[in-house]
């Protein structure tokens, strides 16, 4: 694979905006940033890509997906029928990875599934396309608690089976841990609010996580659920939904990060008549805690990660873009949107190479023919999608992440 060059574009190198730069990649590296009049002689030699008033940022990073799902209207139902033919999931999973390319998504976490580990080394391996994916294997939660009818979890109780489930998914090649602290929107027969592992559990799945060097993910919806997870040290919490001030401020204090699933939340109540009505009642709810919570998490300073929980209902996989845009309706600005969705995605998930545009990352790139920093909604409309310096089009091998 020769020489890219991205010839006089602007430049969101995951923290900072920069125009009339070039981008130089040669192999799947990024090898030269900086401004075009001063661009190297490797550049003249390059394949040319990319123009004056084009855009290129990071390739996306989304936190929080479900592959072995694909946004049916009934969660539990997609659930079961998975349960029933468990080798269709990880199929699924396939399909739904490549449609993150196709979106300028190109690495994400799937948090609870069927065969997602399998599929990370497949990927990486070039046997199948996707985006790089960090899978935490089955989400764990309590006998009875959200997710234990569906596929993707598996029912824990007590500190010593918490430790041992984490290790038994690392076991399974589980690069994260999701534990789920609350009870959620998707599970009938409990309320998305209800408070779930005690706090010793969370403490001992959390740290015989770290140990691993696995970071942790909490699911959690309710006020008391989201200061246990917080108070034990998860590394991000996923909906984040009645986040109280004292909170916001802990996890400013202990550098954790939201991932506040709009997503999610909009694919039910924009298709409330398709989805089951226990499902569109509880999210109603607890919509306008939401919102409050992220404009409460804004002004604290609370760190944020794109995450979409795609998979769920009406809540297409490649659908980050579409995140970082409610993110900015919501009150976020736009370089805050993109820096949740690019460098902070990565550091949540260990990914040093990835989220950057720096000599020596990863060329996981995207470029546009419009700025987004201008018009957010230009996330909506990818010109190239760069995945390990080549455009997307094919399987082929990827560069692991060091």
């Amino acid at each position: 694979m020769g020489a890219t060059y991205l010839a006089d574009v602007t430049v969101f190198d995951g923290r900072h905006v920069r125009r009339r730069q070039g981008v130089l990649i040669d192999g799947d590296r990024i090898a030269w940033v900086g401004a075009h009049a001063r661009a190297p002689r490797e550049a003249s030699a390059a394949r040319q890509a990319g123009s004056r008033g084009q855009t290129v940022t990071p390739g996306l990073v989304d936190c929080h997906v479900h592959l072995s799902f694909d946004g049916k209207a009934d969660f539990a139902a997609e659930g079961v029928a998975i349960n029933a033919t468990p080798m269709l999931a990880p199929i699924k999973a396939v399909a739904n990875a490549a449609k993150h390319l196709a979106s300028g998504v190109t690495s994400v976490r799937d948090l609870g599934g069927i065969g997602t580990c399998e599929l990370a080394t497949a990927i990486d391996q070039g046997i199948v396309a996707g985006p790089r994916v960090v899978a935490a294997g089955h989400a764990l939660t309590i006998t009875g608690g959200h997710g234990h009818n569906v596929a993707f979890a598996r029912q824990v109780d007590g500190p010593h089976d918490v430790r041992r489930a984490v290790r038994e998914e690392i076991r399974g090649g589980a690069k994260a841990i999701k534990l789920i602290a609350t009870g959620g929107v998707l599970t009938p027969g409990i309320g998305a609010t209800f408070t779930a592992f005690t706090e010793e559990e969370l403490a001992a799945g959390i740290d015989e996580a770290h140990s691993w060097g696995r970071p942790v993910a909490a699911h959690a919806i309710g006020e008391q659920g989201v200061s246990r997870a917080v108070h034990a040290g998860v590394d991000s919490v996923e909906h984040c939904v009645q986040l109280t001030p004292a909170t916001a401020r802990e996890m400013v204090d202990r550098g954790t990060y939201r991932g506040p699933t709009l997503c999610a939340a909009f694919g039910m109540l924009e298709h409330r008549d398709d989805v089951p009505d226990y499902a569109v009642d509880k999210i109603s709810s607890v919509i306008d805690d939401a919102e409050r919570s992220f404009a409460r998490a804004l002004r604290a300073g609370v760190r944020h990660v794109c995450s979409t929980d795609a998979g769920t209902p009406f809540n297409e996989h490649g659908n980050a873009p579409v995140e970082l845009v409610r993110m900015v309706a919501w009150g976020m600005r736009p370089i805050d949107a993109l820096i949740a969705g690019t460098s902070s995605g990565a550091d949540l998930l260990g990914l040093p190479d990835v989220g950057r545009i720096v000599p020596g990352a990863l060329a996981d790139l995207v470029l546009y023919d419009d700025d987004p920093l201008q018009d957010i909604e230009t996330l909506l409309r990818p010109r190239t999608v760069f995945m390990d310096g080549a455009p997307v089009r094919a399987p082929r091998r990827r560069a692991p992440a060091r």
